[in-house]
């Protein structure tokens, strides 16, 4: 499952939503958790295509590094490190321009040799 995370991981860090699709399977799960809440949730590529291209100018620069990695009962655990630049101001007070950087965690799980749920979790 590492290699296939990987692929993934260096298709977002490229912003090529194309190369990422090709690593889930067509029933994808996708989960966002801010501080134990769900913030957004996907279900099938054609939600999670339309999340991925729509969310995608939020940063002229965006990168997801792994700090670690464990796999248990089919499931990996990834903690992530995230660095990126804003492109546009957000209502929120956030400028073009202004970096973010946090630690957080991802879950994978695969079906089929493609990524079935990815859980990302930041505090």
């Amino acid at each position: 499952m590492r290699a296939l995370i990987d692929r993934y991981i260096d298709a977002y860090n490229r912003m090529d939503v194309a190369a990422m699709l090709t690593t889930m399977h067509r029933e994808v799960i996708f989960e966002n958790y801010a501080g134990g809440t769900l913030t957004v949730r996907t279900i099938g590529i054609d939600e999670l295509r339309h999340l991925a291209e729509s969310s995608r100018h939020l940063f002229s620069a965006r990168r997801q590094t792994i700090t670690g990695y464990s796999e248990a009962v089919g499931t990996a655990h990834v903690q992530i490190l995230f660095e990126g630049t804003f492109a546009i101001d957000l209502p929120n007070g956030v400028r073009a321009g202004q970096s973010i950087v946090m630690n957080g965690r991802s879950e994978f799980r695969e079906r089929d040799g493609l990524l079935i749920h990815i859980a990302d979790h930041s505090d």
